[in-house]
Protein backbone atom coordinates (compact mmCIF):
# COMPACT_ATOMS: atom_id res chain seq x y z
CA UNK A 1 0.00 0.00 0.00
CA UNK A 2 1.76 3.31 -1.34
CA UNK A 3 2.06 5.62 1.99
CA UNK A 4 -0.66 8.49 2.62
CA UNK A 5 0.43 11.98 1.51
CA UNK A 6 0.71 14.05 4.52
CA UNK A 7 -2.44 16.53 4.79
CA UNK A 8 -2.38 18.77 7.87
CA UNK A 9 -5.30 20.73 8.46
CA UNK A 10 -5.72 24.21 10.48
CA UNK A 11 -9.02 24.98 12.25
CA UNK A 12 -10.56 28.56 13.19
CA UNK A 13 -13.56 29.23 14.72
CA UNK A 14 -15.26 32.31 13.27
CA UNK A 15 -15.43 35.24 15.07
CA UNK A 16 -15.79 33.16 18.08
CA UNK A 17 -16.44 35.22 21.19
CA UNK A 18 -19.13 36.85 19.16
CA UNK A 19 -20.27 33.70 17.64
CA UNK A 20 -20.66 32.44 21.38
CA UNK A 21 -22.57 36.09 22.22
CA UNK A 22 -24.99 35.28 19.43
CA UNK A 23 -26.22 32.08 20.19
CA UNK A 24 -27.51 33.71 23.63
CA UNK A 25 -27.95 36.83 21.97
CA UNK A 26 -29.06 36.60 18.70
CA UNK A 27 -31.27 39.32 18.04
CA UNK A 28 -27.63 40.72 17.75
CA UNK A 29 -26.17 39.44 14.77
CA UNK A 30 -25.44 41.52 12.44
CA UNK A 31 -25.72 44.70 14.76
CA UNK A 32 -22.07 47.05 15.63
CA UNK A 33 -21.06 44.83 18.58
CA UNK A 34 -17.96 45.06 20.92
CA UNK A 35 -17.20 42.79 23.79
CA UNK A 36 -14.63 43.91 26.53
CA UNK A 37 -16.96 45.84 29.42
CA UNK A 38 -17.86 45.02 32.68
CA UNK A 39 -20.62 43.32 33.54
CA UNK A 40 -22.43 45.17 36.11
CA UNK A 41 -25.10 46.32 33.13
CA UNK A 42 -25.84 43.22 31.77
CA UNK A 43 -26.25 41.62 35.32
CA UNK A 44 -29.11 44.43 35.69
CA UNK A 45 -30.90 43.52 32.42
CA UNK A 46 -30.73 39.50 33.46
CA UNK A 47 -31.75 39.90 36.35
CA UNK A 48 -35.08 41.85 35.06
CA UNK A 49 -35.86 39.21 33.13
CA UNK A 50 -39.73 37.79 33.60
CA UNK A 51 -40.26 34.29 34.62
CA UNK A 52 -39.80 32.16 31.57
CA UNK A 53 -37.58 34.99 29.49
CA UNK A 54 -34.49 34.35 28.03
CA UNK A 55 -31.31 36.23 26.81
CA UNK A 56 -32.81 36.10 23.55
CA UNK A 57 -36.29 37.87 24.70
CA UNK A 58 -34.22 41.49 25.48
CA UNK A 59 -34.95 43.73 23.20
CA UNK A 60 -32.25 45.49 20.93
CA UNK A 61 -32.71 48.66 22.47
CA UNK A 62 -32.01 47.92 25.92
CA UNK A 63 -28.44 46.88 25.37
CA UNK A 64 -25.72 49.01 27.00
CA UNK A 65 -23.91 51.21 24.22
CA UNK A 66 -20.87 51.65 23.56
CA UNK A 67 -21.56 55.58 23.76
CA UNK A 68 -22.23 55.46 27.46
CA UNK A 69 -19.22 53.68 28.44
CA UNK A 70 -17.10 54.88 30.96
CA UNK A 71 -14.01 53.59 32.13
CA UNK A 72 -10.11 52.41 31.12
CA UNK A 73 -11.30 49.05 29.56
CA UNK A 74 -10.04 47.45 26.02
CA UNK A 75 -11.80 45.80 23.58
CA UNK A 76 -11.41 41.80 23.40
CA UNK A 77 -12.84 41.68 19.71
CA UNK A 78 -15.16 43.33 17.61
CA UNK A 79 -17.81 42.03 15.28
CA UNK A 80 -17.09 42.84 11.45
CA UNK A 81 -19.71 45.81 11.33
CA UNK A 82 -18.25 47.41 14.25
CA UNK A 83 -14.62 46.85 12.62
CA UNK A 84 -15.51 49.03 9.23
CA UNK A 85 -15.48 51.60 11.58
CA UNK A 86 -12.45 51.71 12.73
CA UNK A 87 -12.53 50.14 16.12
CA UNK A 88 -10.93 46.89 16.82
CA UNK A 89 -8.86 44.50 19.23
CA UNK A 90 -6.57 45.77 22.26
CA UNK A 91 -8.18 49.39 21.52
CA UNK A 92 -9.74 51.37 24.45
CA UNK A 93 -12.99 51.13 24.72
CA UNK A 94 -13.57 55.37 24.97
CA UNK A 95 -11.51 55.83 21.93
CA UNK A 96 -13.88 53.24 20.22
CA UNK A 97 -16.92 55.01 21.67
CA UNK A 98 -15.69 58.03 19.57
CA UNK A 99 -15.21 55.84 16.34
CA UNK A 100 -18.64 53.93 16.87
CA UNK A 101 -21.17 55.18 19.46
CA UNK A 102 -23.65 52.99 18.57
CA UNK A 103 -21.97 50.01 19.19
CA UNK A 104 -23.27 47.27 21.47
CA UNK A 105 -21.07 46.62 24.18
CA UNK A 106 -21.26 42.94 25.88
CA UNK A 107 -18.96 42.06 28.87
CA UNK A 108 -16.18 38.90 28.08
CA UNK A 109 -17.43 35.59 29.47
CA UNK A 110 -14.52 33.69 29.37
CA UNK A 111 -15.89 30.96 31.06
CA UNK A 112 -18.40 30.80 28.15
CA UNK A 113 -15.86 31.31 25.75
CA UNK A 114 -13.91 27.90 27.23
CA UNK A 115 -17.11 26.25 27.65
CA UNK A 116 -17.38 26.23 23.78
CA UNK A 117 -13.67 25.86 23.11
CA UNK A 118 -14.17 22.38 25.41
CA UNK A 119 -16.38 21.08 23.22
CA UNK A 120 -16.07 21.89 19.61
CA UNK A 121 -12.33 20.18 20.36
CA UNK A 122 -14.01 17.23 21.64
CA UNK A 123 -16.01 16.78 18.40
CA UNK A 124 -12.70 17.09 16.88
CA UNK A 125 -10.94 14.70 18.56
CA UNK A 126 -14.30 11.99 18.13
CA UNK A 127 -13.12 12.03 14.35
CA UNK A 128 -9.64 13.27 13.90
CA UNK A 129 -8.03 12.52 17.51
CA UNK A 130 -4.02 13.88 16.41
CA UNK A 131 -5.26 17.25 16.99
CA UNK A 132 -2.81 20.44 18.46
CA UNK A 133 -4.31 23.15 20.95
CA UNK A 134 -2.93 26.29 19.60
CA UNK A 135 -5.79 28.22 21.97
CA UNK A 136 -9.41 29.32 22.37
CA UNK A 137 -10.43 28.84 18.79
CA UNK A 138 -7.88 27.31 16.97
CA UNK A 139 -6.32 23.78 16.51
CA UNK A 140 -4.02 21.89 14.36
CA UNK A 141 -5.56 18.37 13.07
CA UNK A 142 -3.51 15.69 10.92
CA UNK A 143 -5.95 14.19 8.38
CA UNK A 144 -3.04 11.61 6.48
CA UNK A 145 -4.18 8.24 8.46
CA UNK A 146 -7.77 9.27 9.12
CA UNK A 147 -10.57 8.01 6.64
CA UNK A 148 -11.80 10.68 4.30
CA UNK A 149 -8.54 12.23 5.62
CA UNK A 150 -7.33 11.75 1.76
CA UNK A 151 -10.36 12.50 -0.25
CA UNK A 152 -10.35 15.43 -2.72
CA UNK A 153 -7.20 16.80 -0.70
CA UNK A 154 -9.31 16.54 2.67
CA UNK A 155 -12.24 17.73 1.59
CA UNK A 156 -14.41 15.43 2.84
CA UNK A 157 -12.93 14.96 6.06
CA UNK A 158 -13.17 19.15 6.45
CA UNK A 159 -16.88 19.21 5.95
CA UNK A 160 -17.71 16.14 8.17
CA UNK A 161 -15.43 17.88 10.98
CA UNK A 162 -17.50 21.27 9.93
CA UNK A 163 -21.20 20.08 9.86
CA UNK A 164 -20.27 18.44 13.63
CA UNK A 165 -19.08 21.10 14.80
CA UNK A 166 -22.01 23.29 14.03
CA UNK A 167 -24.57 20.48 14.79
CA UNK A 168 -22.74 20.31 18.36
CA UNK A 169 -22.28 23.90 19.23
CA UNK A 170 -24.10 25.90 16.83
CA UNK A 171 -20.74 27.45 15.79
CA UNK A 172 -19.13 27.95 12.48
CA UNK A 173 -15.00 27.37 11.68
CA UNK A 174 -12.72 27.87 8.75
CA UNK A 175 -10.31 24.94 7.68
CA UNK A 176 -7.55 25.51 5.34
CA UNK A 177 -5.49 21.97 4.57
CA UNK A 178 -1.97 21.68 3.15
CA UNK A 179 0.80 19.61 3.04
CA UNK A 180 1.83 21.14 6.73
CA UNK A 181 0.66 23.13 9.33
CA UNK A 182 2.53 26.60 7.52
CA UNK A 183 0.44 26.38 4.63
CA UNK A 184 -2.92 25.15 6.12
CA UNK A 185 -2.70 28.39 8.73
CA UNK A 186 -2.77 30.46 5.33
CA UNK A 187 -5.21 28.71 3.60
CA UNK A 188 -7.91 28.77 6.79
CA UNK A 189 -7.81 32.42 5.67
CA UNK A 190 -8.78 32.39 1.99
CA UNK A 191 -12.57 31.36 2.16
CA UNK A 192 -13.55 32.93 5.93
CA UNK A 193 -15.97 32.41 7.47
CA UNK A 194 -17.19 29.06 6.87
CA UNK A 195 -14.85 27.83 4.32
CA UNK A 196 -12.52 25.21 3.32
CA UNK A 197 -9.46 25.73 1.52
CA UNK A 198 -7.28 22.79 -0.21
CA UNK A 199 -3.55 23.37 -1.04
CA UNK A 200 -1.23 21.16 -2.12
CA UNK A 201 2.11 21.15 -2.61
CA UNK A 202 2.28 22.19 -6.49
CA UNK A 203 -0.34 24.92 -5.64
CA UNK A 204 2.15 27.17 -3.38
CA UNK A 205 3.47 29.20 -6.70
CA UNK A 206 0.13 30.05 -7.61
CA UNK A 207 -1.37 30.26 -4.28
CA UNK A 208 0.55 31.56 -1.59
CA UNK A 209 3.58 33.14 -3.64
CA UNK A 210 1.36 36.72 -4.59
CA UNK A 211 0.53 37.03 -0.56
CA UNK A 212 2.48 39.53 1.22
CA UNK A 213 4.80 38.01 3.38
CA UNK A 214 3.66 39.27 6.65
CA UNK A 215 0.97 36.05 6.10
CA UNK A 216 3.52 33.36 6.90
CA UNK A 217 2.96 33.15 10.54
CA UNK A 218 6.36 34.22 12.15
CA UNK A 219 6.63 36.67 10.27
CA UNK A 220 5.80 40.09 12.22
CA UNK A 221 6.06 43.64 11.55
CA UNK A 222 9.71 44.77 12.25
CA UNK A 223 10.88 41.86 10.23
CA UNK A 224 8.33 42.60 7.61
CA UNK A 225 9.81 46.36 7.64
CA UNK A 226 12.84 44.74 7.24
CA UNK A 227 11.95 42.74 3.99
CA UNK A 228 10.65 45.44 2.41
CA UNK A 229 13.74 47.72 3.30
CA UNK A 230 15.33 44.88 0.59
CA UNK A 231 12.63 45.24 -2.25
CA UNK A 232 10.60 41.77 -0.38
CA UNK A 233 7.18 42.24 -0.55
CA UNK A 234 5.40 39.12 -1.69
CA UNK A 235 6.10 35.50 -0.50
CA UNK A 236 7.03 35.10 -4.21
CA UNK A 237 9.59 37.95 -3.93
CA UNK A 238 10.92 36.10 -0.46
CA UNK A 239 11.31 32.73 -2.61
CA UNK A 240 12.89 34.12 -5.26
CA UNK A 241 15.97 34.85 -3.20
CA UNK A 242 18.98 32.51 -2.41
CA UNK A 243 19.17 30.68 0.56
CA UNK A 244 22.56 32.06 1.11
CA UNK A 245 21.58 35.67 0.66
CA UNK A 246 18.96 35.35 3.31
CA UNK A 247 21.18 34.00 5.94
CA UNK A 248 23.93 36.69 4.70
CA UNK A 249 21.11 39.58 5.72
CA UNK A 250 19.07 37.91 8.29
CA UNK A 251 21.39 35.29 10.15
CA UNK A 252 22.35 31.62 9.11
CA UNK A 253 19.12 30.13 11.10
CA UNK A 254 16.78 32.91 10.14
CA UNK A 255 17.37 33.29 7.03
CA UNK A 256 17.50 28.80 6.21
CA UNK A 257 13.61 29.52 7.97
CA UNK A 258 12.46 31.83 5.58
CA UNK A 259 13.77 30.53 1.84
CA UNK A 260 11.88 27.05 3.14
CA UNK A 261 9.27 29.13 4.62
CA UNK A 262 8.69 30.88 1.27
CA UNK A 263 9.44 27.50 -0.47
CA UNK A 264 5.60 26.16 1.62
CA UNK A 265 8.73 24.03 3.40
CA UNK A 266 7.65 22.68 7.29
CA UNK A 267 8.39 19.30 8.83
CA UNK A 268 6.97 20.14 12.26
CA UNK A 269 4.47 17.64 13.21
CA UNK A 270 0.85 18.07 15.11
CA UNK A 271 1.74 17.81 18.61
CA UNK A 272 -1.41 16.34 20.70
CA UNK A 273 0.25 17.38 23.93
CA UNK A 274 2.39 20.45 24.49
CA UNK A 275 3.70 21.95 28.20
CA UNK A 276 3.67 25.84 28.29
CA UNK A 277 7.08 27.90 27.98
CA UNK A 278 5.34 30.80 30.67
CA UNK A 279 2.87 31.59 32.70
CA UNK A 280 2.10 35.17 33.73
CA UNK A 281 -0.65 37.14 36.24
CA UNK A 282 -1.15 41.03 35.06
CA UNK A 283 -3.66 43.78 36.14
CA UNK A 284 -4.77 46.95 34.62
CA UNK A 285 -5.92 49.56 36.87
CA UNK A 286 -9.02 51.35 37.54
CA UNK A 287 -6.91 54.43 37.68
CA UNK A 288 -3.58 55.60 36.85
CA UNK A 289 -0.84 54.83 39.18
CA UNK A 290 2.13 56.59 40.61
CA UNK A 291 5.07 54.57 41.66
CA UNK A 292 5.70 57.71 44.62
CA UNK A 293 2.45 59.33 45.44
CA UNK A 294 0.69 55.30 45.13
CA UNK A 295 3.76 53.20 46.72
CA UNK A 296 1.79 51.30 48.95
CA UNK A 297 -1.40 50.03 46.55
CA UNK A 298 1.04 49.29 43.91
CA UNK A 299 3.23 47.30 46.77
CA UNK A 300 0.13 45.15 47.49
CA UNK A 301 -1.39 44.50 44.07
CA UNK A 302 2.74 43.63 43.25
CA UNK A 303 2.81 41.24 45.96
CA UNK A 304 -1.11 39.97 45.11
CA UNK A 305 0.28 38.83 41.41
CA UNK A 306 3.32 37.20 42.87
CA UNK A 307 1.33 35.17 44.73
CA UNK A 308 -1.17 34.08 42.62
CA UNK A 309 1.72 33.23 39.60
CA UNK A 310 2.72 31.00 42.42
CA UNK A 311 -0.29 29.65 43.44
CA UNK A 312 -0.95 28.76 39.65
CA UNK A 313 2.59 27.54 39.13
CA UNK A 314 2.28 25.09 42.19
CA UNK A 315 -1.37 23.87 41.29
CA UNK A 316 -0.02 22.73 37.53
CA UNK A 317 3.38 21.56 38.58
CA UNK A 318 5.52 23.71 37.27
CA UNK A 319 8.80 26.00 38.38
CA UNK A 320 10.55 28.09 36.35
CA UNK A 321 13.93 29.89 35.67
CA UNK A 322 13.19 33.43 34.19
CA UNK A 323 11.32 35.65 36.01
CA UNK A 324 9.97 39.28 34.77
CA UNK A 325 8.02 42.38 34.55
CA UNK A 326 5.30 44.29 32.11
CA UNK A 327 4.54 47.73 32.69
CA UNK A 328 2.04 49.85 30.43
CA UNK A 329 2.57 53.47 31.13
CA UNK A 330 -0.72 55.86 30.87
CA UNK A 331 1.09 57.16 27.16
CA UNK A 332 0.33 52.81 26.48
CA UNK A 333 3.98 52.40 26.03
CA UNK A 334 4.70 48.92 27.29
CA UNK A 335 8.02 47.76 28.35
CA UNK A 336 9.13 44.35 29.83
CA UNK A 337 12.49 43.26 31.91
CA UNK A 338 13.65 40.00 33.06
CA UNK A 339 15.96 37.50 35.49
CA UNK A 340 17.37 34.31 34.81
CA UNK A 341 18.13 32.65 37.89
CA UNK A 342 20.68 29.61 38.75
CA UNK A 343 17.28 26.96 40.26
CA UNK A 344 13.78 26.87 38.93
CA UNK A 345 11.06 28.14 41.44
CA UNK A 346 7.53 28.44 42.28
CA UNK A 347 7.84 30.49 45.88
CA UNK A 348 6.08 33.24 46.33
CA UNK A 349 8.17 35.36 48.16
CA UNK A 350 11.31 34.64 45.34
CA UNK A 351 8.86 35.22 42.43
CA UNK A 352 8.35 38.82 44.03
CA UNK A 353 11.78 39.59 45.61
CA UNK A 354 13.03 38.74 41.87
CA UNK A 355 10.21 40.67 39.55
CA UNK A 356 11.30 44.03 41.94
CA UNK A 357 15.24 43.46 40.83
CA UNK A 358 13.83 43.54 37.52
CA UNK A 359 11.30 46.74 38.51
CA UNK A 360 14.52 48.46 39.45
CA UNK A 361 15.86 48.19 36.27
CA UNK A 362 12.99 50.76 34.63
CA UNK A 363 12.77 54.99 35.45
CA UNK A 364 9.20 54.74 36.92
CA UNK A 365 8.77 58.96 35.36
CA UNK A 366 5.67 58.11 33.99
CA UNK A 367 1.88 56.80 35.51
CA UNK A 368 1.47 53.13 35.64
CA UNK A 369 -1.44 51.70 33.87
CA UNK A 370 -0.96 48.55 34.11
CA UNK A 371 1.79 45.99 36.16
CA UNK A 372 2.32 42.23 35.43
CA UNK A 373 5.05 39.36 36.56
CA UNK A 374 5.72 36.67 34.95
CA UNK A 375 7.82 33.00 34.96
CA UNK A 376 9.16 31.51 32.32
CA UNK A 377 11.85 29.02 31.16
CA UNK A 378 9.15 26.42 32.91
CA UNK A 379 9.83 22.92 33.72
CA UNK A 380 7.45 19.74 35.64
CA UNK A 381 8.52 19.81 39.54
CA UNK A 382 10.95 16.85 40.06
CA UNK A 383 11.53 15.17 43.41
CA UNK A 384 12.86 17.92 45.02
CA UNK A 385 10.76 19.59 47.52
CA UNK A 386 9.24 22.64 46.93
CA UNK A 387 11.10 24.53 49.46
CA UNK A 388 14.52 23.38 47.97
CA UNK A 389 13.49 24.36 44.56
CA UNK A 390 11.61 27.90 45.82
CA UNK A 391 14.90 28.51 47.91
CA UNK A 392 18.01 27.69 45.91
CA UNK A 393 19.81 30.17 43.66
CA UNK A 394 17.49 33.36 44.30
CA UNK A 395 19.83 36.82 44.23
CA UNK A 396 19.51 39.17 47.38
CA UNK A 397 17.53 42.11 47.38
CA UNK A 398 17.54 45.24 48.92
CA UNK A 399 14.50 47.57 49.44
CA UNK A 400 12.01 47.09 46.90
CA UNK A 401 10.56 49.66 44.81
CA UNK A 402 7.23 49.35 45.97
Amino acid sequence: MPTPIRRIAHLDMDAFYASVEWLRYPQLKGLPMVIGAGAARMDGLLAALPEGATRADIPVGAFPLLRDYVGRGVITTATYPARQFGVGSAMGLMKAAKLCPQAILLPVDFSEYRRYSREFKRVIREIAPVMEDRGVDEVYIDFTEVPGGQREGGRVLARLIQKSILDATGLGCSIGVAPNKLVAKMASEFDKPNGISIVFGHDVERLIWPLPCRKINGIGPKADARLQGHGIRTIGELAARERAWLAGHFGKSCGAWLHDAAWGCDERLVVTESEPVSMSRETTFGRDLHAVRDKAELGAIFTGLAESLAADLQRKGYQGKTIGIKLRFDDFRIVTRDTTIAQPTHDAATIRRVAGLCLKRVPLDRRLRLLGVRVGSLSKLGAKRAGEAAAAGSPHDTAPLF
